[in-house]
């Protein structure tokens, strides 16, 4: 008598449906997100943190492209003084939007780390999937996000981290702290939101629905 929902395991992670397609038995469901190059592989790391909020707060953090400079403010990615007027191009794509491929931003010291000329493309996807694929030369680095609410009030945000440079791997264990304080970061804000979300303000878009 307990609900069966479909699940798949795709380059090392377990994706479960829970529409309503799927308790209608319905044959074909959408297919799990698949990040490029990074082939059949294991992500190198990952990281799990809960957030104090509804899962549609989390996603509007997780795809504001413009949150970057003002949220992750560290000596080891970008500083208050690093920060500059750019524009970047976007584009419709399955289930939401891309980030077009572009050359990041030159004063992220993390970049400089990958050598060459990385170029970065970042993707969209609804309900709650963010997917990053860098490319320097040859190589590959590729970041998935992704939200799972666990109750109200609570969101997990998932984070996996897949490379295809040998010599990162052994640096796993530095990467760790990083990518925790990353996410916390982000918490940190969503925390701060909470304040004022509990007083239940008629939210309300800027401009068009269109508009970044």
């Amino acid at each position: 008598r307990v609900k069966a929902y479909p699940a798949r395991e795709v380059q090392g992670n377990i994706w479960i449906y829970f529409g309503d397609e799927a308790e209608n038995g319905a044959a074909e469901l959408p297919e799990p997100p698949q990040l490029p190059n990074v082939e059949a592989r294991h992500c190198h790391l990952f990281e799990a943190m809960p957030f104090p909020c509804d899962i549609d707060h989390a996603v509007v953090g997780l795809m504001d492209p413009a949150h970057g400079p003002y949220v992750h403010r560290s000596w080891w990615w970008r500083t208050r003084r690093s920060m500059h007027e750019k524009s970047k191009a976007f584009a419709p794509s399955p289930l939401g939007f891309t980030m077009v491929r572009h050359r990041p931003s030159r004063n992220s010291f993390a970049y400089k780390l990958l050598g060459g000329t990385p170029e970065t493309e970042i993707s969209f996807r609804l309900p709650g999937v963010r997917i990053e694929h860098i490319r320097a030369g040859r190589h590959t680095v590729c970041g998935l996000t992704a939200v799972t609410p666990l109750r109200e009030g609570e969101t997990e945000v998932n984070h996996a981290l897949y490379w295809t440079m040998p010599w990162l791997t052994p640096l796993t264990p530095l990467f760790r702290p990083f990518a925790r304080t990353f996410l916390g970061q982000d918490r940190t804000v969503v925390e701060a939101q909470q304040v004022g979300l509990a007083w239940e303000p008629e939210l309300m878009l800027i401009n068009d629905a269109d508009t970044q």
